[in-house]
């Protein structure tokens, strides 16, 4: 499972561009490559967590234009994360 944080600015690009890239997310819940995904509570960033390898996590990021190619929005981080409590649990 991959995590990936994101940090936000209040650029009205961003606030623009995020009902296309939650149609997105939908898409890719209902095709099983998201677990879940949300803004933090103060709005300055969010998390999501990918079940999709590196490589289709690289081209699902290429793809949506929210990630890379958006003002007011940032990665900050990408990390493997492998839950060992609750319905998550990979071993």
């Amino acid at each position: 499972m991959l995590a990936v944080e994101l940090a936000f600015t209040p650029a009205p690009e961003r606030l623009a561009a995020r009902p296309a890239h939650r149609a997105t997310l939908a898409r890719l819940h209902t095709q099983g490559h998201l677990l879940a995904a949300g803004p933090w509570s103060d709005d300055t960033g969010a998390l999501l967590l990918f079940t999709a390898d590196r490589d289709q996590l690289e081209k699902i990021l290429d793809t949506d234009p929210y990630y890379r190619r958006t003002p007011g929005v940032e990665i900050r981080a990408i990390r493997e994360w492998t839950p060992i409590v609750g319905a998550l649990q990979t071993s």
